[in-house]
């Protein structure tokens, strides 16, 4: 990789910015402010940014095929049209909405929806990982405490997934065709030292298989091999970035949201740009994001 830098792209002011997604069709990127209740659109190249309410605090978007958004929000699954309105209502959310909403998810190679919940109160472990399809909302991993980091390789045979609170990243086996997981293995894991609580946030994954993990209060993306070294570390000027998403037109710009809710006035001041959407060039591409297809 060559030497680069995250700058600011947008000066979103995010309470707590996520899942960004590139539409290769529109060259724009989405992405969220969970806190916010509220989806970006912005247009790197004409510098528009469109800011649309939802109704519900959501922790994930997808692309659809046809157009339009599949939403994981805190009471359940939802279908959006291109403004944000719910058109469809997929799925409940079988956890308590009081405590537990829909968090990091992503569609995989053959369109489906695989996401997961946050357990706000942290109080033992009760979110899960789901996968979602014509044939309703299945959970595929629990005890969890927040489900975060999903991304597939490029080959679609093996997907990634952490656990923010616990520091550990795991790969699984995965097949396309059932969308079943199997072969959990630790792929990175580590500990929060007394200067450094990094954790694993949102994620994504290069054209080359490497994993780009946004880590939560560490002020930086960490990229690893495919065998879990780690490669290279990029800082950014805030503490909290919270997932990556490549795009662009050529899909070598690493975009990453970044949160500022609930952070101490002193690391405010002294990173104002906390809850905007920073950038960065990269030499190895990303990917199109797969379409959510509701008849998978």
């Amino acid at each position: 990789m060559s030497a680069a830098a995250f700058t600011l792209a947008l000066d979103a002011k995010a309470a707590l910015g996520e899942s960004p997604v590139w539409s290769v069709r529109e060259e724009a990127l989405y992405f969220l402010d969970i806190k916010g209740k509220a989806l970006h659109r912005f247009d790197p190249a004409t510098r528009d940014h469109r800011i649309v309410p939802l109704d519900e605090e959501t922790g994930c978007v997808g692309l659809v095929k046809g157009g339009g958004f599949v939403a994981g929000m805190r009471s359940g699954i939802y279908l959006l049209n291109a403004q944000g309105a719910v058109t469809v209502r997929l799925a409940d959310n079988p956890e308590n909405h009081e405590t537990n909403r829909f968090n990091d998810g992503r569609v995989d190679p053959a369109g489906r929806l695989i996401l997961g919940t946050l357990d706000e109160i942290k109080a033992g472990g009760t979110a899960h990982l789901y996968r979602y399809d014509r044939h309703g909302l299945k959970p595929v991993v629990d005890g969890l405490l927040t489900s975060n980091g999903v991304a597939f390789s490029p080959d679609g045979r093996f997907m990634y997934h952490s656990d923010t609170p616990r520091f550990t990243i795991w790969r699984y086996a995965y097949d396309p065709a059932s969308g079943n997981l199997s072969d959990r293995q630790v792929f990175a894991q580590w500990q929060a030292t007394g200067t450094d609580r990094g954790r694993p946030d949102g994620a994504a994954v290069d054209s080359e298989g490497c994993y780009w993990s946004a880590l939560y209060e560490g002020a930086r993306v960490r990229r690893f091999a495919s065998d879990g070294t780690i490669l290279a570390e990029y800082p950014l000027p805030a503490q909290c970035p919270t997932m990556v998403a490549f795009g662009g037109s050529d899909l070598r710009t690493l975009f990453v949201t970044t949160a500022s809710a609930g952070r101490p006035a002193e690391e405010l001041t002294a990173l104002p740009y906390s809850g905007g959407l920073f950038a960065m060039q990269v030499d190895v591409p990303g990917r199109p994001e797969p379409l959510f297809d509701p008849e998978i």
